[in-house]
């Protein structure tokens, strides 16, 4: 019956960030312990190796507001019985390949399905915050733009779900490894189907109203 050794080949392709490399590896064969202590040295030689699948999975982004906690419940001037204003944001640092940013503000508590409050893309890499109240309109913050949300406005609509329970409103930011090249007019569809295989990271903010 079968004593558990098995066979070596002479090279090893090992996987590197930068590429593969080809090692020297004993010809003869070795237990299952010997196999386990030469994948062991090979991790520890290589820590690059493991990491490959890694690298190309979407991290996270911390994005925030001082406007409301997470969660908790959205401040009537950002919405439609109040300014209707947008609330400040800001997010930490994103991956070093980003290129750009894109916002995408929706509702899906919306008794017709998802309603899109605000679209927001090709924000500077280098952008860490939006101020309060940003104007309606195509460009916004030298040099990102602004879609049509639901309403449909060219810029920020605030929560105004009808009377009964109140809704979520998620604010979610999205870095990307590049710049989307859409043309006026751009609805959330266009942005989500241009960040397709681009997103580096993401951050997550929730807030509720109700009438």
């Amino acid at each position: 019956m079968p004593d558990g050794s098995m066979q070596i080949p002479t090279r090893l392709t090992v996987p590197q960030a930068s590429g593969k490399r080809e090692i020297d590896a004993p010809s003869s064969s070795m237990g299952s312990r010997g196999v386990a202590c030469l994948i062991l040295t090979l991790a520890l030689a290589f820590p690059g190796a493991s990491g490959l699948a890694a690298k190309d999975a979407s991290g996270k982004l911390e994005l925030k507001t001082t406007a409301f906690p997470a969660g908790g419940t959205i401040p009537t001037q950002f919405t439609c019985s109040g300014a209707n204003i947008s609330p400040a944001l800001s997010w930490t640092a994103p991956p070093p390949r980003t290129q750009s940013f894109a916002l995408i503000v929706d509702d899906p508590d919306a008794p017709a399905g998802t309603w899109v409050h605000w679209v927001v893309y090709n924000l500077p890499a280098l952008l860490r915050q939006l101020r309060e109240h940003v104007p309606m309109g195509d460009a916004i913050a030298r040099g990102g733009k602004q879609g049509l949300n639901d309403f449909p406005q060219n810029g920020y609509g605030g929560p105004c779900p009808p009377p009964g329970k109140p809704h979520r409103y998620f604010f979610r930011l999205y870095a990307l490894d590049a710049m989307l090249d859409l043309r006026a007019p751009v609805h959330r569809k266009d942005v989500d189907a241009a960040m397709k295989g681009h997103i580096l990271a993401q951050g997550e903010w929730m807030g509720t109203f109700g009438r």
